[in-house]
């Protein structure tokens, strides 16, 4: 199924789920096997706070050494994402529930937003990697609106602790790589939770 990736341009995008970035890394590593060209896009904050999970310079260095091609960090260099059809498949690798709501609104105020509405302009694939503690609450209403949008897919999602964060869950990152094959075909990787 991996196979799909062959060759494909995919814009990885982060956002401020800090705790995530080191199995955002992992699947960067899978896509790369799959021999996927990857092009990283970050937004404001997750390109410029340090925080205890890494310094923002060291990311984007990590970032831009790993892929051999430079961050898309402004909202200026995301805009040309979708008319020039740069990308395959945008991924919002650890998209937050602040992510969500804006694009459940279209809003469009960071690098990561604009990617994806410029990308969807193209009608091109765009999937989704939650990370956010409030999914099953604030969170629910955006997810819901955003599942039955077109060209947007998930990555499957599971409470990552059910007794200390009830309503939080998360992608299965091992699962990216997978939901990203399917998605290129249009297709929603199955199940979803």
């Amino acid at each position: 199924m991996l196979e799909t990736l062959k060759g494909k341009q995919l814009g990885i995008a982060l956002c401020g789920s800090f705790c995530t970035f080191k199995h955002v890394f992992g699947a960067i590593d899978a896509l790369q096997q799959a021999q996927a060209q990857i092009f990283p896009i970050m937004s404001f904050n997750a390109a410029s706070i340090d925080t205890r999970f890494g310094k923002a310079q060291d990311i984007l260095r990590y970032l831009e050494e790993t892929t051999g091609n430079p961050v898309i960090r402004t909202i200026e260099a995301a805009e040309p994402i979708g008319p020039k059809k740069m990308f395959d498949l945008l991924i919002v690798a650890n998209c937050t529930g602040n992510t969500l709501a804006k694009l459940a609104a279209s809003i469009t105020d960071t690098p990561v937003t604009m990617a994806v509405k410029s990308h969807l302009r193209a009608q091109r694939p765009v999937l989704i990697s939650l990370a956010t503690n409030d999914a099953l609450a604030g969170t629910a209403k955006n997810l819901g609106a955003v599942m039955n949008y077109r060209h947007y897919y998930f990555v499957p999602l599971k409470q990552d602790d059910c007794l200390n964060k009830p309503t939080s869950l998360v992608a299965d990152f091992s699962r990216l790589p997978e939901a990203a094959a399917k998605a290129i075909e249009g297709v929603q990787l199955q199940p979803v939770f």
